[in-house]
């Protein structure tokens, strides 16, 4: 083998040492980057999940508030016809 051959194989043997560590680090950046979107999927998932179950919260609490209001008004409502029976039985009372 010339010398100039051996060199060549030298440069060679280097641009392919090179390339196959920039294959590397490409796959290695690859690997992570999958690595973050199956995480960021998983926090999307979770937040999904938290969404749904917040929303069914909220479904209870204004269905719980809406029965309290409507108790509201007829307790309001019973309150206002016990005065005026009340106040029914006083006048009669102050008239006999």
């Amino acid at each position: 083998m010339t010398e100039s051959a051996a060199v060549e194989i030298e440069i060679a043997t280097r641009r392919l040492t090179a390339a196959l560590d920039a294959l590397e680090s490409a796959v290695e950046r690859r690997r992570d980057a999958d690595r973050d979107e199956n995480e960021l999927a998983t926090r999307i998932q979770a937040l999904g999940a938290d969404r749904s179950r917040l929303a069914d919260e909220l479904d209870g609490a204004l269905v719980k508030a809406r029965k309290l209001e409507r108790t509201n008004r007829e307790i309001s409502d019973r309150l206002d016809s016990a005065i005026v029976t009340i106040r029914s039985v006083l006048d009669t009372g102050e008239d006999g």
